[in-house]
């Protein structure tokens, strides 16, 4: 080294230190791209994306050739470093280069350059893998020897990496990215897709019209009253049965039948004619499957039952869709919410009501792990059918009984605790301000 001058040495150093922060920051570059959009784009053509993603196939390999290159860049600076220090302040300098050479590597080879690789991975992962992919051909046989050693130890512990592994989201993380670019999206189509991601989550009974709200066509009726019904059904297809609703026998499509009694052919044998086998949907099955039964089975409605076949409710495919898309008609028969704001900010809500038509409605989190309605929730926190005026707590709100019957809570009052305090925080803001 003595024929090489203190100034090339320094140049040379100085190279050194680049070619270590490239390397280094093209490491964090490449590992915190988003996988997604650098599909994205290299569906669309670019090249650098092709190349990163080929590189990131295998990253043991890429890393492999990344730490390489890496060590022994920064070998030959430290070995540089060494000769200038001892050129330039003899053996006292053998103690000083390793502390002034490992500041310089942190700030310039390893913090600068990965910090904005993590800002910007874009800039230096698409330019970076054009150079990996030259330098792999040639460095391979030491990346190869590198890492049997490196895949032998992850094998021990069970991990392949000659093994691709995939980059699926699951629901949850899908969850997340959409919650995260809400802003690059209007805010009912960001509420659409979560729509979509909870329908596994929810199951026909949470939507469903409860078995004493179904109004159907009951054929030992007198015919006067079946037609009454008929005409003033709020509903294009209502179950038809003998005496109960459990003894249905299949659907009757009303515009039909309205046909028939245009043309003043409406009897009981013509509508006994139109009437279609009933759709049975086992409880707890979750939207999305009954979402591609409807859809297989060309379906728009079906009858919950249990397991003793036992009818529970009624499902449509309106309430499938207004759980993506959100209440899509103003006066739907299927979703009379029953829940009326009083002047207190309490809310007066029907003991019938949803609790998850509450909680998308008011913004609230009620449990909805256990009953379904809110009439439910009550009588499983008290344990017994309560008293008007009788009041209770659950979670952060409070439920006072207004109206009970013998066997259900008709409606009650219930305020969130929460928007209390808020109330109370923002009075005494106001308040000391205006003394201010």
């Amino acid at each position: 080294m003595n024929e090489f001058s203190t100034a090339s040495l320094f140049i040379t150093l100085a190279i050194l230190i680049l070619l270590s922060g490239f390397f280094s920051g093209s490491e964090t570059a490449l590992m915190t791209l988003n996988r997604y959009r650098v599909k994205s784009l290299a569906d669309k053509g670019h090249k650098g994306a092709k190349l990163a993603i080929k590189l990131l196939n295998r990253p043991d390999r890429l890393l492999g050739l990344i730490l390489l290159g890496n060590n022994i860049v920064n070998i030959f600076a430290a070995t540089l470093a060494t000769i200038i220090a001892l050129r330039l302040y003899g053996e006292i300098g053998l103690a000083i280069a390793p502390f002034v050479l490992a500041f310089v590597i942190l700030v310039f080879a390893e913090v600068t350059p990965k910090t904005l690789a993590a800002l910007k991975p874009e800039r230096l992962a698409f330019p970076s893998a054009f150079i990996y992919s030259v330098i792999a051909t040639p460095l391979y046989p030491f990346v190869w020897l590198v890492n049997i050693f490196s895949n032998a130890l992850l094998r021990l512990i069970g991990i392949h990496p000659d093994k691709q592994t995939g980059h699926e989201l699951s629901a949850d993380e899908l969850r997340a990215v959409v919650v995260e670019a809400e802003h690059f999206m209007p805010q009912a189509h960001s509420d659409m897709l979560l729509g979509i991601l909870d329908l596994e989550q929810v199951s026909v009974e949470d939507i469903m019209i409860p078995r004493n709200e179904i109004t159907g066509i009951d054929l030992n009726d007198d015919w006067n009253d079946i037609v009454h019904q008929i005409t003033h059904s709020q509903r294009t297809r209502v179950p038809v049965f003998h005496d109960s609703i459990d003894n249905t026998i299949g659907v009757l499509h009303l515009r039909k039948v309205l046909n028939l009694f245009s043309r003043d052919e409406l009897n009981m044998k013509t509508l006994k004619g139109l009437i279609v086998p009933a759709y049975f949907i086992p409880a707890g099955t979750s939207l999305t499957r009954q979402l591609l039964k409807f859809q297989e089975n060309r379906r728009r409605s079906g009858l919950v039952v249990d397991e003793y076949g036992s009818i529970q409710g009624l499902v449509t495919l309106e309430d499938i869709l207004e759980e993506i898309v959100g209440q899509f008609t103003t006066d739907s028969p299927t979703r009379n919410l029953g829940i009326h704001k009083r002047n207190d900010n309490s809310y007066q809500i029907d003991g019938n009501t949803h609790i998850r038509d509450i909680n998308r409605a008011l913004g609230w989190s009620l449990p909805v792990s256990g009953p379904k309605t809110l009439n439910g929730l009550i009588l499983e926190h008290m344990e017994i059918i309560p008293q008007t005026g009788t009041s209770l707590m659950i979670d952060n709100y409070t439920i006072e009984i207004t109206r009970s019957s013998n066997n259900a809570v008709q409606t009650a009052r219930v305020q969130d605790t929460n928007q209390i305090k808020d109330a109370k925080k923002e009075d005494i803001g106001t308040s000391t301000s205006s003394d201010a």
